[in-house]
């Protein structure tokens, strides 16, 4: 299970994303296949908007699991699904072998009306997990946010529902993206007042380019510490330098965590293999 593995070895393992155009879908697998030579300890595999395509992330994630012989996670958000469409893809994806997944509430569709919204079957991300746990036997893992969600009214109530998942079934959890080490460090701190015990990969994005950047924050909400920044300013008009330098960015993130006892490293590979490839060889 990827719980015994987060808390008994270092593990490093990857993100990757089913592509939204079905002509780029064949390349996936190119992708796939030059990542699994690097041997990741798991792979896991976002899900769409309300679960646009969620055909394809069980196809990608049986893909991981079957064909590469490598652990793979399938997200599923819940924030456009009824439970019948769940359970359908549940057994869809135990049909795979494919056991694990990343229960998360997912962004709200654009065409999703406000009373949809107010009625959907599942709040919370930790509605869905009390309800996979009573009807599908999928060992689950969760997200959580070392700078709080954008939408919690402080850290506490953040750590609350974090809780809240954990009692709900959410045997690890994996981070949202920081690019301040000791965000992550304090989060850990107050997540283990909280009596949080599930272990907590850490959640790395390589900034490669400027304009990566500013998206990253608008969908994530993280903070851009001045080192970062500054490498932006220095680099941000010279593509390769400012790739190469992303990179480097990210390698001393990853080399601080794990000087300071982090375990479990999860890099948001936003499918890019080569750059995946250095950062394993930096390690």
């Amino acid at each position: 299970m990827i719980k015994d593995m987060l808390e008994n070895k270092r593990t490093v393992s990857f993100e990757i994303f089913p592509p939204k155009k079905d002509g780029e879908f064949k390349a996936v697998f190119e992708v796939l296949d030059a990542l699994g030579r690097l041997s990741p300890d798991f792979v896991s595999v976002t899900y769409g908007a309300g679960g646009s395509r969620s055909g394809k992330t069980i196809e990608i994630a049986s893909y991981i699991q079957n064909t590469l012989g490598i652990d793979a996670i399938a997200h599923m958000t819940c924030v456009g699904s009824t439970k019948d469409a769940l359970l359908s893809v549940t057994q869809a994806l135990r049909e795979k072998d494919v056991t694990h997944i990343l229960a998360l509430r997912g962004d709200r569709p654009r065409d999703m009306s406000d009373e949809q919204f107010a009625s959907r079957a599942f709040a919370h991300a930790s509605d869905m997990m009390d309800f996979l746990r009573e009807n599908t036997d999928l060992c689950m893992g969760g997200a959580c946010y070392p700078e709080k969600h954008f939408e919690s009214f402080s850290m506490e109530s953040d750590l609350n529902n974090l809780k809240k998942k954990q009692d709900a079934g959410a045997k690890y959890f994996i981070s949202q993206m920081f690019f301040d080490n000791d965000y992550y460090y304090s989060f850990l701190e107050k997540a283990g007042k909280k009596g949080i015990t599930a272990p907590i990969c850490a959640g790395i994005m390589p900034i490669t380019s400027a304009k990566q950047l500013g998206t990253t924050i608008t969908l994530s909400g993280s903070s851009i510490p001045k080192a970062l920044s500054d490498l932006v300013a220095a680099y941000g008009d010279s593509s390769e330098d400012m790739r190469k330098a992303g990179i480097d960015y990210a390698i001393r993130q990853i080399l601080d965590l794990r000087e300071n006892g982090v375990n479990g490293i999860h890099i948001y590979t936003m499918n890019k293999a080569k750059m995946a490839a250095e950062i394993m060889a930096a390690l």
